[in-house]
C-alpha cells in the first residue's frame, strides 16, 4: 500500500482545477499555467526547481501540495521496441502501461482501473478481478512516466508519444470523471498537446456514459465489439445483456455524429478460433455496421493461461478480413506487439488485489475442466 501524505497531488489536476487550487491558497490563477508546464512539459516534481516561482510560493506549495506519480515497479523492453511499465497505485495493486512504436507514431496504451469489473470472457485483465478505479493522477501519471523515460522534455520536442489509447486495464467509462480529467490534460497545450483525433477511449459498451462523454469531451471513440449478434456477445461481453447491440450502436452513432470532421468509430474485434471467426460472423458484421461510419481493427487472440480460447489460423484471419473488405469496410489486422514481455492486446494483468475473488473462481473452474474425465462429468450434468 502506498502511503498518502494528505497533500493535494497536482499531477492529476486539469488547468481549471489548478486555477481553483491557487485561488484556494490565495495565489493568482495564472500560476496554474506555470506549474502545469513544469509538471507536464518538463517532468518536474520538485517545487524548488520551478525557477519562475518565488521562494515564498515554493515553500507554500511544499507545505500543502505534491507532484506524485505512481510507483514504477518494473520496465521491460520487447525485441520489437514495445515497452511495458508495471506501476503500483494507491490501492496497492499494480497496473500496466504499454508503449507501441510504429513508424513515426508512438502509441501509449493507458490503464484506467486496477483490474476490471466487466469480466469479458477472453480478456486476461477481466480474469484478474477488480480492485479499484485509478485516480486522475494515476491515469495521467502513466503518460508522465513514459514521457520522462524517453527524455522527451520539453514534451513538444521530439515527442515519442504521439497517440494515447485508453485501452489498457479496466473499462474507462466506469471511471468517468478521473479518465475525462486525465484526457483533458493529455490534450491541453499546457499538458501534452495531443490532438483530439489521437486520444482514443475504448469501451465495451457502457451506453449511458457514452452519451455523457459527448457532453464533456470530443476524443475519438473505439468500441470493443467482438461479436456480431446479441446471443454471442452476451457470452463474450456480459455487459451486452444490459446494453444490447441496437442500444449500443445507436449511442455510438450519436457520439460520432457530434464529432464531425469526417471522424469515424473504431470497431475492435478479437478473433477467437471457432467462436466468432466464421464467414457467417463476418457477413453479420457487414449488416450490423452498414450505416455506421467506421474502421474495423481485427485482433487475433493472444493466449494467456486458463483462457480456454485459441488464436485462429492465418488463413481464417485473412478470410474474415477479405469478406469484410468485399462488404465495403476499411479493415486492418492488428500486428501482435510485445508478446515476449506479455504486453500484447488482451494480455495485461498487472497484480490486482482482487476484491471480487473472480480470479480464484475462474482458475478453479478451468483446472476442473482440464482434469481427466471432466468432459464426461460435464456431459452427464447436462
Amino acid at each position: 500500500m502506498i502511503a498518502t501524505t494528505g497533500k493535494v497531488n497536482l499531477l492529476g489536476l486539469t488547468q481549471s482545477q489548478l486555477e481553483s487550487f491557487f485561488d484556494s491558497i490565495g495565489e493568482k490563477r495564472f500560476r496554474a499555467g506555470q506549474v502545469m508546464k513544469w509538471i507536464h512539459h518538463f517532468g518536474v516534481d520538485d517545487f524548488d526547481a520551478m525557477s519562475n516561482l518565488g521562494k515564498a510560493l515554493r515553500e507554500k506549495l511544499k507545505a500543502c501540495a505534491e507532484i506524485r506519480g505512481p510507483e514504477i515497479v518494473s520496465e521491460d523492453i520487447s525485441s520489437d521496441g514495445t515497452r511495458k511499465w508495471v506501476v503500483r497505485v494507491a490501492s496497492g495493486s499494480c497496473v500496466e502501461t504499454v508503449y507501441i512504436p510504429q513508424g513515426g507514431r508512438g502509441t501509449l496504451c493507458v490503464s484506467s482501473q486496477a483490474g476490471c469489473a466487466l469480466d469479458c470472457s477472453f480478456c486476461s485483465t477481466g480474469k484478474q478481478g477488480f480492485n479499484s478505479n485509478l485516480t486522475a493522477a494515476e491515469v495521467i501519471g502513466q503518460v508522465w512516466i513514459a514521457n520522462k523515460s524517453f527524455g522527451s522534455i520539453p514534451a513538444k520536442i521530439d515527442r515519442a508519444i504521439t497517440n494515447v489509447v485508453m485501452m489498457g486495464m479496466g473499462e474507462p467509462l466506469l471511471n468517468f470523471d478521473n479518465v475525462v480529467a486525465a484526457m483533458q490534460i493529455m490534450m491541453d497545450d499546457l499538458g501534452y498537446g495531443i490532438s483530439k483525433r489521437k486520444v482514443t477511449l475504448s469501451t465495451s459498451g457502457v451506453v449511458p456514459m457514452i452519451d455523457e462523454l459527448a457532453k464533456v469531451i470530443d476524443v475519438s471513440l473505439a468500441l470493443s465489439l467482438h461479436a456480431p449478434n446479441d446471443a454471442l456477445r452476451d457470452q463474450l461481453v456480459p455487459i451486452n445483456k444490459k446494453y444490447p447491440l441496437d442500444m449500443l450502436l445507436a449511442a455510438c452513432k450519436r457520439y460520432i455524429s457530434q464529432l464531425g470532421e469526417k471522424r469515424v468509430l473504431t470497431v475492435e474485434y478479437t478473433l477467437l478460433k471457432g467462436i466468432n471467426d466464421q464467414p457467417e460472423h463476418a457477413e453479420q458484421m457487414i449488416a450490423l455496421l452498414a450505416d455506421i461510419p467506421c474502421k474495423i481493427n481485427l485482433i487475433p487472440f493472444n493466449p494467456f493461461p486458463h483462457s480456454g480460447y485459441e488464436r485462429p489460423s492465418n488463413n481464417a484471419i485473412r478470410r474474415f478480413q477479405d469478406i469484410l473488405h468485399k462488404g465495403g469496410h476499411n479493415v486492418t489486422v492488428r500486428t501482435t506487439r510485445g508478446e515476449d514481455i506479455d504486453a500484447a492486446c488482451g494480455q495485461l494483468v498487472g497484480q490486482v488485489l482482487d476484491r471480487t475473488r473472480r480470479s480464484e473462481r475462474y482458475i478453479a473452474v478451468r483446472e476442473l475442466q482440464s482434469e481427466p474425465g471432466a468432459a464426461h462429468v460435464a456431459s452427464n450434468r447436462s
